[in-house]
């Protein structure tokens, strides 16, 4: 491992993701390709959530858009797009799921994101996590084509986990995430974050979005079944620890949108054990 892999490496384990653990399940270059994957993630994702204004978090997505170009071209000048270099031609990762990615954090960047309809979140879901696992999957080394549905479903059932997680927390910085066809269904009019979040009927737009979230954990799994189950070891990890943390969700049901839901450090050491090694 040299010095640039290993910085990397060292920023994905400092973040603290609960997919450290997936990816040290990998082969060396495998592992590093995921290493260098999230790393691109979280340098765009960084971008739109900074302190800054629109326009120069704008310039930074389009420098990175550039820097894919560069990258394909097989002359990245960032470290990070450097550390994908071998990585994008040894498993065929594609440029316009990169590309994807950052059009999905360009929306964070660019709107004030509030109560989009059903239709504006799927995009976004599989622009921002999707996507990424469609860049996944080929790192995994699987090769089927339904890996892909994996990466379709698992990425959509990771991301809605997200957002029902994190409600209070969009809140604060002016977002809404869940989609405007729920509240209307559940009689919320308004789509301001905080009254939203006060609203007596949140609950139930929580728990239907929930159950939109447990079909995708179904249909990836069912997706998985028809891969080599090698390769998905990793994305096994990644649905049980999400899928726990929604668990989690439902038996609380939303009576308190302040307090941090999150899977205990031995249950996800566990999960670990459980999926990736049998």
């Amino acid at each position: 491992m040299n010095e640039q892999t290993a910085a990397i490496a060292e920023k994905v384990r400092a973040s603290g993701t609960s997919f450290y653990a997936a990816m040290r399940l990998l082969p060396e270059a495998r592992r590093e390709a995921m290493f260098a994957i999230y790393a691109f993630c979280r340098e765009v994702d960084d971008i739109a959530d900074e302190e800054a204004p629109q326009a120069e978090k704008q310039a930074g997505l389009a420098e990175w858009r550039v820097e894919i170009d560069r990258l394909y071209a097989g002359s990245p000048k960032h470290p990070i797009a450097q550390a994908l270099l071998a990585p994008m031609r040894d498993f065929k990762l594609r440029r316009e799921d990169f590309l994807a990615v950052i059009d999905g954090m360009e929306m964070d960047a660019t709107e004030e994101i509030q109560a989009p309809d059903m239709a504006k979140l799927d995009l976004y879901c599989d622009r921002v996590a999707s996507a990424v696992g469609r860049l996944s999957v080929r790192a995994f080394g699987a090769t089927e084509a339904i890996a892909d549905e994996v990466a379709y479903h698992l990425g959509r059932a990771l991301q809605l986990t997200n957002i029902l997680r994190d409600v209070a927390e969009d809140a604060e910085r002016n977002r809404l995430y869940l989609p405007r066809d729920l509240l209307v269904k559940n009689g919320i009019e308004t789509v301001e974050p905080t009254k939203v979040l006060a609203h007596p009927s949140l609950r139930a737009v929580c728990r239907d979005l929930s159950r939109v979230a447990q079909d995708h954990f179904a249909r990836a799994d069912a997706a998985m079944r028809q891969c080599a189950k090698g390769p998905m070891r990793p994305a096994r990890i990644m649905g049980a620890v999400y899928g726990a943390i929604l668990e989690k969700l439902i038996a609380w049901d939303w009576r308190d949108f302040t307090t941090p839901v999150k899977v205990p450090k031995w249950r996800k050491i566990w999960l670990a054990l459980r999926y990736g090694f049998f």
